[in-house]
């Protein structure tokens, strides 16, 4: 008799839904994952990250940096959000995978907003080679602890 397969994956609730909005809510940096034009390489980076007023993700770049050339290129994305805490074995701790979509953001409207979750930036907030991206969720993978695996939509996301 073959082997039932057991999918891993949890029918996504409110619980799965709160793990994720949380982190986005309160995790102020995260691992962006884009791929390189010249190569066509996974390229990952760590970026600052603050929720925007509507929950989405943003996150300031630089012109300067390779990843925001990539985004460019190509404004597919994802990005790994959550830190294991200090104590206990890593993987048990929630992480949330988010596939998205770069997207500009108004900079100047925003900037009151980014500041009050991010104060650090203030010391280059303003420069003109940095502008303000939101990243459009369009699916999440959430590992909300060991055994809580869940697929999520954009609206368990951002509500």
């Amino acid at each position: 008799m073959p082997e039932k397969k057991i999918d891993p994956v949890r029918p996504t609730d409110d619980e799965a839904r709160g793990i994720a909005r949380t982190l986005i809510a309160q995790v102020r940096f995260a691992a962006l994952g884009v791929i390189d034009p010249e190569t066509g390489a996974p390229s990952v980076t760590r970026v600052a990250l603050v929720p925007g007023p509507d929950g989405v993700p943003m996150t300031l770049i630089s012109t300067l940096s390779s990843h925001s050339g990539a985004l460019k290129a190509n404004p597919a994305c994802s990005l790994l959000i959550g830190e294991p805490g200090a104590k206990g074995d890593p993987l048990t701790h929630p992480r949330l995978t988010l596939q998205a979509r770069a997207e500009d953001a108004d900079k100047t409207a925003h900037r009151d907003h980014y500041l009050s979750l991010y104060p650090k930036a203030t010391l280059y907030y303003d420069f003109g080679d940095f502008h303000l991206v939101r990243f459009a969720p369009r699916k999440a993978l959430l590992n909300g602890g060991f055994g809580k695996a869940y697929v999520l939509t954009p609206t368990d996301i951002v509500p």
